[in-house]
C-alpha cells in the first residue's frame, strides 16, 4: 500500500492540476493510482467543472472523489487564505472500492431493518467495509446518514466532512468519478486489506460544571438547572481567571454530552455545538443543535494550546501503538487551522512529529465526520484523522 500527496498555490486552475498531478506522475512512475482525492478553494470555483474530465485524462484513476473547500491539506501544508488544490492518491493492492452519491431522497428509514441501508450500499456488513463520507452542509440529513450507516455497519469506521467554502446551497462541489455534483453525498466504500484508524480530537475545554436541560424547544435553550442559560454562563464567566475571561468573550461554546449512561462526565465526553446567539433580556440561548429536556450540558472554551495539547496526546497514543500508517486523511473544522493556533501547517506537522513523514490529504470542513467509542458523530471545531494501512 502506498500513498502520495500533492498540492499547488496555482490560482489558474489548469496550471495547478498540472503541477500537482506532474508531482503524483512521478511518485506513481505513470501508473494509475486505485483512489485519486481531490479538494480545491474556492478561487477555483468557476472551474469545478473542468476538474473531474482533467485528472480523469490526466491519471484514470480507479475511483475518483472529493469536494470543493475553504481550505485544503496535502503535499505536506495547509494553504489556507489563498488559492489552494490539492490531490491524495493511493495504491491500495488487496483492496476493493465502490462510490455511491446519494441525496436525503436515497436514505432508507431508520425505523424498518439495517438490512435496507446494507441492500441499499451494497456490500455485505459481514465484510468490514470502511467508509469516507462527503457531504454538502445545505441539502444534506449527515445525521440520519451516520445513524443508518452505523445501524447496519456497527463494527466499520466512517470518516470525513462536509464541504465548505460556500454561503448557501448549489455553489460547493462534490467530485464523483465522472461528473460534478453541487448536492447531496459521496459515499466511498472501501474493503478488503485495509484498516483506518481514528483519531478525533475536539480541542475545547470544560469550564464551570455539567448542568441538566430543564426547558427548552429545538433549539433554543430557554433554563438549566431552572436558571437561564445567560444567567449560568455568566455565573461562570464571574468565576474565571482573567485568560479564560478573554477566550470566552469570543469563544465560548456549550458541550452536549455523547453518552447519558455516564456518572460522570468531564473533557472529551461532549459534543461541541455553536452558540447562535442570545437574549440578555430573556436569558434564553440559541445553540446549533436540537435540545431536548433533561440532557447534561456543559460549556467550553477552545484555545490553541488546549486543541494542542489534545491532539499531541491522542497522537502520542496512537504511536505507541505500533501500527505502520501508510497515509492518513485529515478531516479539520475550518475554526481550527491559522485561525485557532496562529500559524501555519500545525496540525500537519503534529501529525508528522508523532508519526513520521506520512502522506497527508484532506481539508478545512464545514462539519467534520468521526467516531467516538463505537458512534460516528458529525462535529464541530475538531480534527478528524482517518489513518490507513494494511489491515493484514
Amino acid at each position: 500500500m502506498k500513498w502520495y500527496s500533492a498540492s499547488s498555490q496555482l490560482e489558474d486552475t489548469e496550471r495547478a492540476l498540472a503541477a500537482a498531478m506532474g508531482e503524483l506522475d512521478l511518485a506513481l512512475e505513470g501508473d494509475s493510482p486505485d483512489l485519486l482525492m481531490v479538494h480545491a478553494t474556492p478561487h477555483h470555483l468557476f472551474e469545478y467543472g473542468r476538474i473531474v474530465p482533467y485528472l480523469q485524462d490526466g491519471l484514470a484513476p480507479g475511483v475518483l472523489v472529493g469536494c470543493s473547500a475553504g481550505g485544503v491539506v496535502g503535499g505536506g501544508q495547509e494553504i489556507e487564505r489563498c488559492a489552494g488544490l490539492t490531490l491524495c492518491a493511493a495504491k491500495l493492492p488487496g483492496v476493493h472500492t465502490k462510490l455511491l452519491t446519494a441525496t436525503n431522497a436515497d436514505l432508507p428509514a431508520l425505523d424498518g431493518s439495517p438490512t435496507a441501508w446494507s441492500d441499499w450500499i451494497g456490500v455485505d456488513p459481514a465484510l468490514d467495509p470502511n467508509f469516507v463520507i462527503l457531504g454538502d452542509p445545505f441539502s444534506l440529513n449527515s445525521e440520519q446518514l451516520l445513524a443508518g450507516l452505523d445501524y447496519a455497519y456497527p463494527r466499520s469506521t466512517k470518516i470525513g466532512g462536509l464541504a465548505s467554502g460556500a454561503n448557501g446551497p448549489g455553489v460547493n462541489a462534490l467530485f464523483a468519478n465522472q461528473e460534478t455534483r453541487r448536492d447531496g453525498a459521496l459515499i466511498l466504500v472501501l474493503w478488503g486489506n485495509l484498516a483506518v484508524d481514528t483519531i478525533v480530537a475536539q480541542g475545547c475545554r470544560p469550564v464551570g460544571r455539567p448542568h441538566r436541560v430543564t426547558d427548552c424547544e429545538a433549539h433554543i435553550l430557554k433554563s438549566l438547572d431552572e436558571e437561564t442559560p445567560v444567567q449560568v454562563l455568566q455565573h461562570i464567566y464571574d468565576g474565571m481567571k482573567p485568560r479564560d475571561q478573554k477566550l470566552a468573550r469570543h469563544s465560548v461554546f456549550l458541550g452536549v454530552v455523547m453518552s447519558e449512561m455516564q456518572e460522570e462526565v468531564g473533557h472529551g465526553d461532549f459534543l461541541i455545538r455553536n452558540i447562535m446567539g442570545m437574549d440578555r433580556e430573556t436569558g434564553v440561548m440559541a445553540v446549533g443543535t436540537e435540545l431536548r429536556a433533561g440532557q447534561t450540558v456543559q460549556f467550553h472554551v477552545r484555545d490553541g494550546e488546549t486543541a494542542t495539547a489534545d491532539l499531541t496526546q491522542r497522537l502520542k497514543t496512537y504511536a505507541s501503538s505500533g501500527h505502520a500508517a501508510a497515509g492518513a486523511l485529515l478531516f479539520s473544522c475550518m475554526g481550527r487551522g491559522r485561525n485557532l493556533y496562529g500559524g501555519d501547517h500545525h496540525e500537519t506537522k503534529l501529525l508528522r512529529d508523532a508519526l513520521g513523514p506520512v502522506p497527508l490529504g484532506g481539508f478545512f470542513c464545514n462539519g467534520e465526520i468521526g467516531p467516538v467509542e463505537d458512534t460516528t458523530y458529525l462535529h464541530g471545531y475538531t480534527s478528524a484523522f482517518g489513518i490507513f494501512r494494511p489491515r493484514d
